[in-house]
């Protein structure tokens, strides 16, 4: 094994006997870069680090035998050709050089204009997306990325770039000497390529088309909003701290990006008309609108627009038709957007038209929703206030006041003429859709209340914390029944699946997690625990009346019936004496053995049990003094018993001695209740 460290040191160590056998000393600064060679009987090992050179040396000796000069800034990667007397090195200074290793000479210097992360020399015969025909022998076809967030493929002896992928999945990087994509690496044998973003996001992808096979998402930092997608909420849609959209299946938790937006996604929506539709928002000032696929299940965007002037926080589709959706933003403004009839995942830039524009509230707005029947939309903003809208043309309906700050979510009920609203002054509130009044305040929260949801036909409220708490409500009482700790910060998002059987939640900690109800679940479960009880204690009375004591015993124990046990203890005794006692103790399996002894505890505190609590807990003390059986919870089990024994060995003692006492009394007194004897007859 080799390793380099930021020592400026490469050692060479011996796996077998954990040894290091050379000390390889050239590089300056941190090493960046260690390859050996392919050909094993070369024995040769090469590296570099901040000094941009190139260094070879002879894995067998540890002798220094090349260095290549060329690079002018970082190395980030060395790829051999198959032949063994040519390498290509990729570097910082936006240029990849194939070397001549047994020259130690640079036969080109291609640019590339772009600073390269990682490269790899393709092995012959792989297929490309490119016409190959001339000869691939006298080729030399290396894949490069970098900066620019896309792999490109150049041919080494012409300097040539024939090809530019399309359908990269990675944002190039804002500026100039940005990263973007930090590692390339080649699976020869499967003939696919991985690619390991910034956002610490690998792609793979097959060499031969470079259509993406897998994504992986290794961080999914802040999450800002999910929501359900697909048929029967097969997928979820995730809003992180990217410019990406993250499609999970949530069977496989496969993962696939949506590239569109340009900046940030706040925001998400979907609607129970089109499963498949969903509509985003970002901070470039955008909505756009996206189509799953019903046989791949893909997703694709199929139209955008910008005409807010500043970021777009939220998003709402409509309940019944699916026929227009609203959005909201710091600018102020509510807007409210037609869709088109018919739309298919093929559509391109479909033409999304604004039919109304109001300014809603005097500061960002934060949040908007359209009601179950298409009638009312509602926002709420950081102005304190929630508005009511017609759906129609965006006339106001009424404005609610009451809350002390500003209001992060409104929901309307699913069944009532009720409007939700959660605040960060830690309050939730219900108002009175036709009243505009506040019905109901429900107060739990320690910090600002971001999400809430209706759940069980709206009889029920889950709402989420800065704190990082979930908390599930009961609207008729106003009560908080649980609090769910998952996790450690911001929630920010909250979403209720279609059958209300799961619930994903998500925040600031970058955790997803995953909510099932199992109410009916307990229910059912405690049911058949009630039933079963029920059976057991038939079947304990019907043995008690058998006068089959011994699995009455076993029974009562299982059942955690003290009382029961001692009485079928004192009739064991009663009716065969303690050696039958124990001959039936000796049969009980060891758990019960434990049970019994607590219970023997139990019966030990009353003198008016202590006669067959002693016997039991001799039994048993003898077997645990042979070691037959072993009880987990011996020494609490002892400390109960010792007060309480050597109590009735005290008071046994005394009744003992007073036992003594009566019998001496009695026998002193025998000789002077005698009869006397007077003319030989008694007196």
């Amino acid at each position: 094994m080799v390793s380099g460290g930021s020592d400026s040191s490469i050692r060479l160590w011996n796996l077998q006997h954990h040894s290091c056998t050379h000390n390889l000393k050239g590089v300056q600064g941190v090493v960046s870069v260690l390859e050996c060679h392919p050909d094993p009987e070369r024995k040769l090992l090469f590296a570099a680090g901040d000094d941009t050179k190139i260094y070879g040396w002879d894995i067998s000796t540890g002798k220094l035998k090349s260095t290549l000069l060329g690079h002018f800034s970082k190395i980030t990667s060395i790829s051999f050709h198959k032949n063994g007397d040519n390498l290509v090195s990729s570097g910082r200074d936006k240029v990849l050089i194939l070397w001549d290793i047994v020259e130690g000479v640079s036969i080109r210097v291609l640019p590339v204009y772009e600073g390269i992360e990682g490269a790899f020399i393709i092995p012959s015969g792989v297929k490309l997306p490119i016409d190959t025909d001339e000869d691939l022998d006298n080729k030399i076809y290396v894949a490069s990325a970098g900066e620019k967030g896309a792999v490109k493929i150049w041919e080494m002896k012409s300097g040539r770039e024939v090809y530019c992928q399309q359908n990269s999945l990675i944002s190039a990087a804002k500026e100039d000497g940005g990263l973007s994509i930090t590692h390339l690496l080649l699976n020869e044998q499967l003939e696919s390529f991985a690619v390991v973003s910034t956002d610490h996001h690998i792609i793979i992808h097959v060499l031969k088309s470079f259509v993406p096979t897998k994504q992986f998402v290794g961080y999914s930092d802040e999450i800002l909003d999910i929501v359900y997608l697909g048929e029967n909420d097969s997928h979820i849609a995730v809003a992180t701290n990217s410019f990406d959209i993250k499609l999970y299946e949530l069977q496989t938790m496969n993962c696939q990006l949506l590239r569109g937006h340009t900046d940030l996604v706040l925001a998400l929506a979907t609607t129970p008309a089109n499963r498949y539709l969903m509509v985003s928002s970002a901070k470039d000032n955008s909505v756009r609108i996206w189509l799953m696929c019903r046989e791949s299940n893909l997703m694709f965007c199929i139209g955008h627009s910008e005409r807010h002037t500043a970021s777009v926080g939220s998003v709402a589709l409509s309940q019944l038709s699916a026929s227009f959706f609203a959005s909201v933003s710091q600018d102020t403004c509510l807007k409210l957007w037609a869709l088109p009839k018919k739309m298919l995942p093929t559509d391109k830039n479909i033409d999304l038209e604004v039919n109304h524009t109001v300014i809603g509230h005097q500061k960002d707005v934060n949040c908007v929703v359209i009601s179950p029947n298409d009638k009312i939309i509602a926002t709420g903003s950081q102005d304190k206030t929630a508005k009511l809208w017609s759906a129609d043309n965006l006339q106001l309906i009424g404005v609610l006041r009451g809350h002390r700050r500003g209001v992060w979510c409104v929901r309307f009920s699913p069944i009532d003429q009720v409007l939700l609203t959660t605040s960060a002054d830690c309050t939730i509130k219900l108002w009175s859709i036709s009243e505009l009044n506040c019905l109901k305040t429900f107060e739990g929260h320690e910090c600002s209340v971001l999400r809430a949801e209706f759940i069980t036909r709206g009889m029920q409220l889950i709402t989420s914390g800065a704190d990082g708490l979930l908390k599930l409500w009961i609207v008729k009482t106003s009560e908080a029944i649980s609090t769910l700790e998952a996790h450690d910060n911001r929630v920010w998002a909250l979403a209720v699946s279609h059958d209300e059987n799961q619930i994903v939640s998500g925040g600031s900690d970058s955790q997803i997690v995953v909510w099932r109800d199992v109410t009916e679940e307990n229910r059912e479960k405690a049911n058949a625990e009630k039933e079963q009880l029920i059976l057991e204690e038939q079947k304990l009375a019907n043995l008690l009346k058998a006068d089959k004591l011994v699995a009455a015993l076993k029974l009562s124990l299982k059942l955690e019936k003290p009382l029961q046990a001692l009485r079928i203890i004192e009739g064991i005794m009663k009716n065969n004496g303690s050696e039958r006692l124990e001959d039936a103790i000796s049969e009980l399996k060891p758990h019960y053995k434990e049970s019994l002894l607590k219970c023997a505890s139990i019966w030990n505190t009353n003198g008016r049990n202590a006669q067959a609590a002693q016997v039991v807990i001799n039994i048993l003390m003898n077997d645990i003094g042979s070691g037959a059986i072993e009880l987990s919870s011996l020494s609490s089990s002892l400390e109960a018993l010792i007060p309480y024994t050597d109590r009735h060995f005290k008071r046994l003692t005394r009744l003992f001695q007073d036992l003594h006492l009566l019998n001496y009394t009695v026998n002193r007194i025998k000789p002077h209740n005698e009869p006397k004897k007077v003319n030989g007859f008694n007196e």
